[in-house]
């Protein structure tokens, strides 16, 4: 038995705080029934972040649809910033208080993953992103991770059934393994191109049993033009500084004609080394700073009662809109239904929130993963690493 809670289980409660369940039990006793407006922000993002990326709507529907209640929210993939509510819930309180707890893991553990994601694409550019975090992570969330990895700006996942969830086809080169097991790394990359499917690229790893650019010479040569690309993941005890050994490996390659192979590289990769390495290497593999990424502290927090306005200290109440600019993203939290004049550049402000589901009827059609992904990287245009 896996230690994981069951669908079920997230959808009778059971993966609540015990202190909601308790308010529920009062609260029915008590014949108390309260109409609530609740919403969901970030009021503080890890690391001195200023914007992250939402996700994890299509798991929230899942949890939410059954219940008698609104739900109204940015559209999964939307670039927000501090205090800027993401979804709100409207309903009767005991109605959806046993999910606070569920909702807020969905939330914050994926958009955690998909901004980190998005930072490493944006720090990548046009080269190649490939999540290669799921073995950093418990085996039945993989599919979670690598969804939210894509739909944040990757380019590609490693694992199976990742894959299979969004609809791509998934992404690897040779395990260090294949070269120990056959010998050598031409050996290993023979085999791999007599026995895999041609559509899939050659890319040899080439630090296993010698320096990295002598093996990628001999793998190149043994392939020639059939070689896509070499994958550098040298381990920190043997290192050294990655920029000097991926720029040897290049020239190398470049002086015997080798132009067209591609030097990929992996392990300790995050946009911060990406943005130190562009100069000398064409793709990434992201693996722990992707899976690991700090979650997003979202926190629910009701701001109306039965119509009332009415919050927690340090909390302002009412229901508010994000109006984003769509044409220069400028952006403004208003109280919910407040008119504005268009924005200075000329456009008319959009409210990012929009329906998303009401007693069980959804209200609008939930994008693909491959649409979410663009959604991203059109938006990546607005903002920087630095923010």
């Amino acid at each position: 038995m896996f230690h994981t809670a069951s669908p079920e289980d997230i959808l009778a409660g059971k993966t609540t705080d015990i202190y909601f369940k308790r308010t529920v039990e009062i609260l029915r006793k008590k014949g108390i029934a309260r109409n609530v407006k609740a919403e969901f922000c970030v009021k503080k993002f890890p690391g001195g972040l200023k914007w992250g990326v939402f996700s994890g709507v299509e798991e929230c529907v899942e949890l939410l649809r059954p219940l008698p209640v609104r739900v109204d929210a940015m559209r999964e993939g939307t670039v927000f910033g501090v205090n800027e509510p993401v979804m709100i819930i409207e309903g009767e309180y005991s109605n959806f208080a046993l999910y606070e707890t569920p909702l807020l893991g969905l939330i914050c553990q994926s958009s955690g993953v998909a901004t980190r994601a998005a930072r490493c694409k944006k720090a990548a550019g046009d080269r190649l992103v490939v999540s290669f975090g799921a073995r950093r992570m418990h085996p039945s969330i993989s599919p979670m991770i690598e969804r939210n990895a894509y739909v944040g700006g990757c380019d590609g996942v490693a694992v199976v059934k990742s894959a299979d969830l969004i609809g791509i086809e998934p992404t690897g080169t040779i395990p260090h393994a294949l070269v120990l097991v056959l010998g050598d790394v031409v050996s290993a990359m023979d085999a791999f191109d007599e026995v895999i499917d041609s559509s899939v690229k050659r890319i040899a790893l080439v630090d296993t049993l010698e320096d990295e650019k002598a093996e990628s010479l001999k793998v190149a040569e043994a392939l020639g033009e059939k070689l896509y690309g070499v994958r550098l993941d040298t381990p920190p005890s043997r290192r050294g500084d990655l920029y000097q050994i991926a720029e040897e490996t290049r020239w190398e390659l470049n002086l015997r004609g080798y132009h067209h192979v591609k030097i990929f590289v992996s392990g300790g990769i995050d946009e911060h080394e990406i943005e130190r390495l562009n100069p000398v290497v064409d793709g990434y593999g992201v693996g722990t700073a992707i899976s690991n990424a700090p979650v997003l502290d979202f926190a629910m927090d009701i701001v109306e009662i039965e119509g009332k306005l009415r919050a927690k200290r340090g909390k302002s109440s009412g229901a508010k809109s994000v109006l984003r600019c769509p044409s220069c993203y400028k952006k403004m939290v208003v109280p919910r239904g407040t008119t504005v004049g268009r924005c200075s550049c000329g456009s008319d402000f959009e409210d990012l929130l929009q329906p998303l589901v009401a007693d069980g009827d959804m209200l609008c059609t939930l994008p693909t993963p491959a649409a979410i992904r663009e959604y991203v990287l059109q938006q990546m245009r607005f903002y920087s690493l630095a923010e």
